[in-house]
């Protein structure tokens, strides 16, 4: 157990830091997010004094017209709003104070009194939608001063937005190029291990080798031992190829998968528990041919089956179908009948060193999936499982053009 904490948990604590992460990331997102709706909110009322006193400003100047009084103060008033856009009503119709509107300040651009008062509607109807008019009373008459939020202000309600947004996007390709880097960092000590592995294996292989050649010469030495013991070499060489070709461009060839996936299940059944029964049933033509590495395949068919083995504790029914799909693709199904999986693991079974079980390292269903999509340009997923029910993984291949319909 311990061994398995030293592959597994790291990965597991950084996945628990993860969600410390985005957490404080959502609090600086809120953060950010108030902050800038406040100073938005400042700068509004600030605008909105502003339109206050360009109306104190025009009343005053409408009600002193003709007198003997000092406008300097109040026209520099009225001239300091250079961000504002704000429009005078007067009984009803919009005139002609208007403050920071471009299309009304353009000289070049040539009006027909019809069209330079429906514009001026317009942008008056458009200014009520935004703020409430600010009153101002000459003599009998009421005017209103329409304004609206400044360009300032708009941006200030999108910035944090599209600020947030380029934090999102940084912290998303940072966390591609990270989630990059671990799995190839993942894949390089796999595969590393791997041929590692099929080194260590070669010598005493060989020496096995030898030692069967060394016994066959004793004329007391019985010959049906010799074929059992040369069995099992040849399948530790077996074993040492997959090994070794795995991190490596595999060599293909066209094989039929029907009787591939019926060798491979015979000699499985020989060597699991008699209480398992395998069923096998193919709906495809048995000359139908995939374009598989032979001894990396059947290891993935292996490990299927004897992971269904093990979820079933020895006892119940392995079933393997191999069926069409459309697009010149073929399944191949291998249902258990075992415990099923439950949906915290379901995500996580193809990690590497992810197991359930007391014994194994948790690299089975990981490698098998390198080999079928990353050698086989296949899919390897769990197409089905229910707790106590069991489970169906499904393989999908293409099959070989000569033999495609």
């Amino acid at each position: 157990m311990a061994r398995r904490e030293v592959f597994v948990n790291i990965y597991e604590q950084i996945t628990g830091w993860r969600f410390v992460l985005i957490f404080l990331l959502l609090i600086i997102g809120a953060a950010v997010l108030y902050y800038f709706n406040q100073l938005g909110q400042q700068v509004e009322e600030r605008e909105k004094k502003y339109a206050a006193l360009y109306a104190s400003g025009i009343s005053f100047t409408i009600e002193q017209y003709g007198k003997d009084c000092e406008y300097t103060y109040v026209q520099e008033m009225l001239e300091a709003n250079q961000t504002v856009p704000m429009i005078i009503v007067m009984n009803g119709i919009p005139s002609d104070y208007s403050q920071n509107i471009p299309e009304l300040e353009d000289k070049k651009r040539k009006w027909t009194p019809k069209e330079k008062l429906d514009f001026k509607y317009n942008v008056v109807a458009e200014m009520a939608q935004e703020h409430p008019p600010i009153e101002f009373v000459v003599g009998k008459d009421k005017g209103y001063v329409y304004y609206s939020n400044s360009v300032v202000v708009k941006q200030l309600r999108y910035f944090p937005y599209i600020l947030l947004g380029t934090f999102l996007i940084f912290g998303i390709l940072a966390y591609i190029a990270y989630s990059s880097s671990r799995k190839a960092e993942q894949n390089r000590v796999w595969v590393g291990l791997a041929k590692e592995t099929a080194h260590q294996l070669g010598t005493p292989i060989s020496a096995l080798m030898a030692w069967v050649e060394v016994l066959r010469a004793n004329p007391d030495f019985d010959a049906t031992i010799g074929d059992e013991m040369e069995k099992d070499v040849k399948r530790l060489e077996t074993i040492t190829t997959r090994f070794s070709n795995i991190g490596s461009i595999p060599q293909m060839s066209q094989e039929k998968v029907s009787e591939m996936v019926e060798q491979t299940l015979k000699y499985l059944e020989r060597r699991i528990s008699t209480k398992v029964k395998v069923h096998f049933a193919s709906q495809i033509p048995a000359d139908v041919t995939v374009e598989v590495n032979r001894h990396l395949f059947e290891w993935v068919v292996e490990n299927l089956c004897k992971n269904a083995v093990d979820a079933m504790s020895g006892k119940g029914e392995l079933s393997v179908n191999l069926l069409p799909l459309s697009k010149n693709r073929i399944a191949i199904d291998v249902t258990d009948t075992g415990k099923g999986i439950s949906p915290a693991n379901l995500r996580k079974i193809f990690k590497p060193g992810f197991s359930t079980k007391k014994r194994g390292w948790g690299l089975g269903l990981t490698l098998a999936k390198r080999i079928i999509e990353n050698y086989h340009d296949g899919k390897l997923f769990v197409k089905e499982t229910q707790l106590d029910k069991g489970t169906t993984f499904r393989i999908i291949l293409d099959i070989a053009e000569n033999t495609a319909a």
